[in-house]
């Protein structure tokens, strides 16, 4: 018969790894080796980071398996990811799919987005726009805020639903407001077409402040070729 897990608090200790890992690993480790999944999710997490330990890939892919195996969605998740981008393993976009549509069906927001990426590009499955869509909607409406972009995107250009341009700008706005850089974008865009110039300024700033490399090298030549002299100086000197 196994020895039953002790019960601890979560959250103090993962605050505690983002505090002080070291003091936090022997609890932490003790308690994912016992069985506990959250526990085994934090210790992947710390793996992956090098956080308070040698950054190890394999073994952060190992504890995230363990603690999906365990039924923890967000491990699930976890794990896809690190079979779609290959960390601490081969990178298998078919087998992370697997993975994201368990997380999926276990009611996470970020299985369900992640799952939409792969079926809109048709990564690892079959491409499907609408199915596509139905998970971004699924995420969006439990607040997903990068989902709600994406259903404003879908619908503006009619990407595996009816073109509504119309029902678009709601969901940019509502992104934006989530905190999403990419939202805070398309937001500004659809203000700025309403010539509501400052406004949009306003929420390029926000996009400009907090989004990705990526994001930033797309945007920023845009921004200087704006007929709006406010815009353009977001991005010069």
């Amino acid at each position: 018969m196994s020895e039953p897990v002790a019960a601890f608090d979560v959250t103090a200790l993962a605050e505690q790894l983002q505090r002080d890992p070291a003091a936090a690993l022997d609890t932490l480790q003790a308690t994912a080796q016992r069985g506990d999944a959250q526990a085994q999710y934090l210790l992947g997490q710390a793996c992956m980071e090098g956080r308070g330990l040698p950054q190890d890939l394999p073994a952060g892919m190992h504890w995230f398996e363990r603690a999906a195996n365990a039924g923890l969605a967000i491990a699930m998740n976890m794990l896809g990811r690190c079979h779609e981008l290959g960390t601490g393993t081969a990178a298998n976009p078919a087998l992370a799919a697997v993975w994201y549509r368990k997380a999926a069906n276990e009611g996470l927001d970020w299985g369900m987005y992640n799952l939409a990426n792969l079926l809109g590009t048709g990564r690892g499955v079959a491409r499907d726009a609408p199915a596509a869509f139905a998970l971004y909607l699924q995420a969006a409406r439990l607040g997903h805020a990068k989902s709600m972009n994406l259903v404003g995107r879908c619908l503006e250009d009619g990407i595996g639903v009816a073109a509504d341009p119309a029902a678009a700008p709601a969901w940019y706005r509502r992104s934006a407001e989530a905190g999403d850089f990419r939202g805070q974008a398309s937001h500004a865009s659809m203000l700025l077409a309403a010539g509501e110039v400052d406004a949009a300024v306003v929420w390029l700033q926000r996009a400009l402040a907090q989004g990705s490399p990526s994001f930033l090298a797309h945007i920023r030549p845009t921004l200087a070729a704006s007929p709006h002299q406010q815009v353009r100086a977001l991005v010069q000197g």
